[in-house]
């Protein structure tokens, strides 16, 4: 199992595109991927359940992949984190 807590620096925070990216992405992993915030858990493969995160810029995020592809999954979906899922202006 890989843990980490990844900060949200993109400015719109995770609404429907980022959510829509990280579950597109995660949803071609084997692996078991949840995001948590304020003792919300959610399966990161659901947009839906993405979006109920509400979480806005500067606010972090939990990151836990566990399962035979963990590793690639969690570097995956950190790096739509890090490159501000592609909507910086």
């Amino acid at each position: 199992m890989i843990q980490q807590d990844i900060k949200i620096i993109n400015r719109l925070g995770l609404h429907a595109r980022p959510a829509a990216l990280i579950a597109q992405t995660a949803a071609g992993f084997a692996c078991d991927i949840q995001l948590s915030k304020d003792q919300v858990n959610v399966n990161a493969k659901s947009i839906m359940g993405v979006m109920m995160l509400a979480a806005e810029f500067g606010s972090q995020v939990r990151l836990t992949t566990n399962g035979s592809d963990e590793k690639e999954a969690f570097e995956a979906i950190k790096k739509l984190f890090e490159d501000k899922f592609n909507e910086e202006f």
